[in-house]
């Protein structure tokens, strides 16, 4: 089990400690000490601030971290903060981690206040609760859940992230830049078909609403959408 989360916090005060004589600082050996290399960015308590593009994870469906901890270790996801982080750990320990995150209940931050269009609203909510099938859209609460929250065990909540977050999301998915070395992604493919208003609609929509609700449970998702994007949904070993 690695501990090198405990030596980036604590190797300067050991040193420090061990040339004066004190008394060493005992720290409990807790996954809450382990993870604190992610709460730097990710913000223990979630708020909004140093970093808009650092998401909440706190509260996420336990198979969907767990899926983002492997990608990032196995390159099909690139943020070199986290391969380095990531690049070392089991399976094993990635579970426990996203174990932990996900079972994490911390208040969400109040939603961003901005200027959103009636026009913008309308084309956001209809793309949101009824898709575009003549552009082979879906619906996003056919498969992130009726109160965008997210579906056990793996797709995540929609509700709780800034603008900026979602904005670059849509672009990673829509240029290729999220996922690397996949035969088939099901956002990718979707978000391809998204013109630059209709993103932004969304991405300033989603960011506008007060969050509520809880992940909807596995059996709601469609049958044909859980097959289109199996490959996102359910690579998540252990935790399927």
């Amino acid at each position: 089990m690695m501990r090198f989360v405990l030596l980036v916090f604590f190797c300067i005060t050991c040193v420090t400690n061990a040339n004066g004589g004190r008394t060493p600082i005992i720290v409990p050996d807790t996954m809450a000490e382990r993870v604190k290399a992610c709460t730097i960015c990710h913000g223990a308590e979630d708020k909004v601030g140093r970093d808009a593009y650092y998401p909440r994870i706190a509260g996420k469906p336990q198979g969907y971290l767990f899926n983002q901890l492997r990608n990032f270790r196995d390159g099909r996801r690139y943020y070199q903060p986290m391969v380095v982080l990531l690049e070392n750990m089991s399976d094993e320990y990635l579970l426990e981690i996203a174990h932990y995150f996900s079972s994490l209940q911390l208040p969400y931050p109040a939603p961003e206040k901005f200027h959103i269009s009636p026009k913008e609203t309308r084309l956001a909510e209809h793309l949101i609760y009824s898709g575009n099938p003549e552009k082979d859209i879906p619906a996003c609460s056919a498969c992130h859940g009726d109160t965008l929250m997210g579906t056990e065990p793996a797709i995540p909540g929609l509700l709780g992230l800034s603008r900026a977050y979602i904005t670059a999301q849509l672009g990673g998915w829509r240029n290729g830049g999220i996922i690397r070395g996949q035969p088939s992604d099901c956002m990718s493919e979707i978000a391809k078909q998204l013109t630059d208003g209709e993103a932004n609609a969304i991405a300033k929509w989603l960011a506008n609403q007060t969050v509520s609700g809880k992940p909807s449970p596995s059996n709601m998702l469609l049958p044909e959408l859980a097959q289109r994007c199996r490959q996102n949904i359910l690579e998540n070993g252990g935790a399927k």
